[in-house]
């Protein structure tokens, strides 16, 4: 077997509206689609499914790939977004296993409105 990538994650929301709204408007992610209970968002490539009354709450992380994090988590947070953390460092890559070499893996996270964890992830020089 030879698997090439992620297709698609699920989180589950307890309401479908405001939901669809945070992630289209608050994270500018493109909508794809709703059909009664789920509805896809596009986020680079793989479909974010969320899903009404599905599984437990925060029951997953979704770590979103960002350039610049803090430039990120200032437009976050000038929406309304409340972070559970400052940027921090989780990795420092010197031999290239998750990318190019000598780069450090940089994360902060927060919620959406229904308590799924989410994070801000970018590959930097170090500090």
């Amino acid at each position: 077997m030879d698997i090439t990538g992620l297709r698609q994650v699920s989180v589950p929301v307890t309401d479908m509206d405001r939901a669809v709204g945070f992630y289209r408007d608050t994270l500018g992610l493109r909508h794809i689609a709703t059909f009664g209970s789920i509805a896809f968002v596009d986020v680079g490539g793989v479909r974010l499914i969320l899903e009404a009354g599905g599984a437990e709450q925060g029951a997953s992380v979704l770590y979103l790939a960002v350039a610049d994090i803090a430039a990120a988590r200032a437009d976050l947070v000038a929406q309304g977004v409340e972070f559970v953390d400052e940027p921090h460092v989780i990795f420092h890559d010197e031999g290239g296993m998750f990318g190019e070499p000598g780069l450090s893996e940089w994360m902060t996270f927060f919620r959406d409105p229904d308590g799924n964890m989410l994070a801000l992830s970018s590959r930097q020089p170090p500090a």
